[in-house]
């Protein structure tokens, strides 16, 4: 049988294992309102496909050192004509840990992993309420957030690297 020797002596504090912590601490409903407010006319059968327009914002914040509450806002209008049917307005958040993580590495994950992991208990809250609200599911596509945060990133680089206006 083989025995493993220690001294006993505790690493020093500057050679303890700093990977990089991710937890997800909660996740909840900020806000919500469904509205129907032609219900129950609203609720027949209709001739022409209803009009959608979705509208989408990714908000983070810091709560402390390490935590960071992030918001995914998603709303949803949809209309025959002139008539609105129903408006759904949700946030949902969530409360991460992050741990360790190098300086450049937080806002993209906090604007790009955060929102992706939101985004199917978000999507599935608005096809429920939706349905309950007497209407076919409304079913989400996916979203691309990485591709958003860079589309976000050159749109803030081009910004910063326009000419300030000038004020006459």
């Amino acid at each position: 049988m083989m025995s493993e020797e220690t001294n006993g002596a505790a690493a020093p504090e500057d050679q303890k294992d700093k990977r990089p912590q991710i937890n997800v601490l909660g996740q909840y409903i900020k806000d919500l309102s469904f509205e129907n407010p032609g219900a129950p006319a609203s609720l027949r059968p209709q001739e022409k496909q209803p009009g959608l327009q979705m509208n989408f914002n990714v908000q983070a914040k810091a709560i402390s050192e390490d935590v960071y509450e992030v918001l995914l806002a998603l709303e949803a209008n949809a209309k025959i004509e002139d008539e609105s049917l129903y408006t759904l307005e949700l946030v949902y958040g969530g409360a991460f840990r992050l741990k360790d993580l190098p300086e450049q590495a937080i806002r993209p994950f906090l604007f790009v992993e955060c929102p992706a992991l939101l985004f199917p208990y978000a999507r599935r809250l608005i096809a429920d309420l939706t349905r309950e609200g007497g209407f076919a599911p409304l079913a989400l596509d996916p979203i691309d957030f990485a591709s958003l945060y860079r589309q976000r990133l050159a749109e803030e680089q081009k910004s910063a690297e326009a000419p300030a206006p000038s004020i006459q």
